[in-house]
């Protein structure tokens, strides 16, 4: 497993790693997260750097450590900073389903003229495409496009670690969101392919405005959600 050595603490990314998992129910409520020495090596660190992310994800609600029985999974839920409802990945655990992700890649982009990146960011940002499988069939197909400001010389697997989470190591505050829904039939051909589905299949398309507290736009986003498998749901409490 890739981290940075450069930014966040090592003990602070495994936590996050760990957390991510858990949002995404690679680790259910109820069952134990791996072992220490497992941890160890999967992520190539020291016993009290593994012992430093436990006692994160402890401290934040999502674990208990009892003598001899492990490190149990009591929470998978998270508070968003933007908004009191659930991520849409949360519904999905909820109802019992797995979701897992894969970078497809993330590179320092030059951007067409008439795009909307060039629109958004000018001449180069950072671009990163990512599928979203849902019970290991391919559910959404994500590409986001970032701020050339947020510089990313040495990238974590991001096929694990949350993108806002990677933001947040930036310095980068976010303060609002915007999201505008639309139906498409007519998607990228990487994303067809990314989705294994043909040309024309109507898809949902979701596109994201992320801001910076000061009013900045830090990123944009736009989500191909193969609804075949599984509607897109909002919850809201009243």
């Amino acid at each position: 497993m890739k981290l940075s050595r450069i930014k966040k603490p090592l003990y602070a990314q495994i936590a996050n790693i760990v957390k991510d998992r858990i949002l995404h129910g690679v680790y259910p409520v109820g069952t134990n997260i791996p072992t220490e020495q497992q941890l160890e090596q999967e992520f190539n660190v020291s016993k009290a750097t593994v012992r430093g992310a436990i006692k994160e994800l402890a401290w934040d609600g999502y674990v208990e450590t009892g003598s001899g029985k492990g490190t149990k999974v009591i929470r998978n839920t998270s508070v968003s900073k933007l908004s009191k409802l659930k991520r849409f990945t949360e519904v999905l655990v909820e109802e019992g389903h797995r979701i897992r992700k894969q970078l497809l890649f993330a590179e320092s982009a030059v951007n067409e003229a008439g795009s909307a990146a060039y629109h958004l960011f000018g001449e180069r940002c950072l671009r990163i495409e990512r599928v979203y499988y849902l019970n290991d069939q391919p559910y959404i197909h994500y590409t986001h496009y970032l701020s050339s400001r947020v510089g990313c010389p040495e990238l974590p697997d991001l096929s694990e670690q949350s993108l806002y989470d990677l933001l947040e190591e930036q310095a980068v505050s976010l303060g609002k969101y915007r999201d505008e829904f639309s139906v498409s039939a007519a998607a990228p051909a990487s994303v067809l392919a990314a989705l294994r589905i043909e040309a024309g299949t109507p898809l949902l398309k979701r596109s994201r405005y992320a801001y910076e507290e000061s009013g900045e736009l830090i990123e944009y986003s736009e989500g191909y959600y193969h609804t075949e498998h599984h509607h897109y749901v909002v919850n809201y409490d009243v």
